[in-house]
């Protein structure tokens, strides 16, 4: 397959390459698209990638909806009440519905959620007028493809990663088990959607291996460059910090996110360099990693653990030395795009980072941004850290990992830009004519 051009019956540019030349506004008034997506708008996730694409495309010219499903959320995330929510968002371009969301018991809970998203979107739809159904994950995307028949609308199916095996290999699901084959089966009915969002090149080479008359776009989980325009705070003061060696952790812990490796790493690189101190930023309880650092040894004066609202994540990034991105190798992780792995080259990290997680192999090995381990062994580690190490105190290294963060995940320029040619392409406008430049080189 050509690296620069996706082989469908609609000619997209797609892959790693950084946008150069293209007028967002072209085309985009006119098109009206409800946005589905199956969790809460307080999620850090909602607020990070989510609602940013949504403003990039409103602001493009094409009106908005947003359907998410509220649960209850730690008060400590919810920095606005829902009302003022949806006051910002309508001066945003965006119209924002909600729904219950049931977590227990699992399988008729996301029945219950199925039936009453679908007759919302089916009654949106035909009131609004809506042309377009952006669906993010694969319960939303059951959704929208059964809302169509009643609307005539485009779905387009935003493939998040692969739900099924990724569940398997975090361990929440049994291979085979009948969690695993229902998302199996459904999956065969996603692929009916009349678009389709990628993460990443290996996942589109592995999911569309042949021709394929739909579009399709890579579009990776990129950083909004506005939040690094901030004032940055006085971060290595307020966790006892100063003058330490910072390696930052930011996401999820536990599952397929390996905890006990990053303590076991941690540990290891205080042998190395005794001013070593860990930064978690974490919505995760503090308790999964606080427990694997007293099992290594760690004493709690090298160690922070806390929750960094999305809006101050990029003052402790910046504040820190090098970040990792340890997540547990399997088949799913070719199609994952970790949120974090941009956000560290925006803050001019050095990146370590486990082999096999979507494209990070090639990025790392390209642009020399990191380490790769290939496995999880003391060894490893030492060479590791001082590989980042030495990385960092290169002249010129931070400037060169922001510079690849802007080339290959800015969400404006590769993100939204991406998104609204999709949209294009799906209501028959004419696509904008682009120039790309290779962020890292394809098969």
């Amino acid at each position: 397959m050509d690296g620069n051009t996706q082989r469908t019956g609609i000619e997209l540019p797609v892959g790693g390459g950084r946008m150069t030349a293209l007028s967002l506004g072209d085309g985009a008034a006119g098109i009206r698209t409800l946005y589905i997506c199956y969790f809460s708008l307080y999620e850090p996730l909602v607020q990070t990638q989510v609602l940013p694409y949504l403003r990039g495309i409103s602001r493009a010219g094409a009106t908005v909806w947003l359907l998410t499903f509220e649960r209850a959320m730690p008060e400590h995330w919810k920095t606005e009440p829902e009302e003022t929510w949806r006051v910002r968002l309508r001066e945003d371009g965006i119209e924002w519905l909600t729904l219950p969301y049931h977590n227990r018991p699992s399988l008729p809970a996301k029945i219950v959620d199925i039936v009453t998203g679908t007759l919302r979107v089916i009654r949106t739809v035909r009131r609004e007028k809506i042309d377009i159904i952006h669906a993010r994950s694969q319960l939303a995307t059951v959704i929208g493809l059964l809302a169509r028949p009643f609307t005539g609308a485009r779905v387009i199916f935003d493939i998040r990663g692969l739900l099924g095996d990724f569940y398997v290999e975090a361990g929440h699901w049994r291979a085979d088990g009948l969690l695993h084959r229902i998302t199996k089966a459904v999956d065969t009915f996603l692929y009916r959607a009349d678009a389709f969002v990628v993460l990443t090149d290996r996942a589109r080479a592995e999911l569309f291996p042949v021709v394929s008359e739909k579009p399709i776009q890579v579009i990776p989980t990129c950083f909004d460059p506005e939040r690094w325009n901030a004032p940055q705070r006085n971060v290595r003061e307020a966790i006892g910090a100063r003058g330490r060696t910072v390696i930052v952790y930011a996401g999820s812990l536990g599952g397929a996110y390996l905890t006990r490796e990053l303590a076991e790493f941690f540990a290891v690189a205080r042998t190395i360099d005794d001013s070593a101190f860990l930064l978690i930023a974490t919505h995760s309880s503090p308790q999964l990693i606080e427990l694997q650092l007293r099992r290594a040894g760690i004493p709690a004066g090298d160690f922070h653990v806390t929750y960094v609202p999305p809006e101050q994540l990029p003052a402790f990034l910046c504040a820190s030395d090098m970040a990792m991105c340890l997540v547990k190798p399997g088949y799913s992780r070719l199609a994952a795009s970790p949120t974090k792995f941009a956000e560290y080259l925006a803050s001019g990290l050095p990146v370590i980072s486990t082999r096999g997680i979507g494209d990070i192999d090639t990025v790392i090995d390209n642009e020399r941004v990191g380490v790769l381990l290939d496995d999880f062994t003391a060894d490893a580690y030492a060479n590791a850290f001082r590989h980042a190490d030495a990385l960092r105190k290169q002249p010129g290294f931070s400037d060169t990992c922001r510079e690849v963060a802007h080339r290959c995940y800015d969400l404006h320029s590769i993100g939204s830009a991406r998104y609204m040619r999709l949209y294009r392409a799906l209501s028959g406008s004419s696509l904008a004519i682009a120039i790309e430049e290779e962020c890292a080189p394809t098969p």
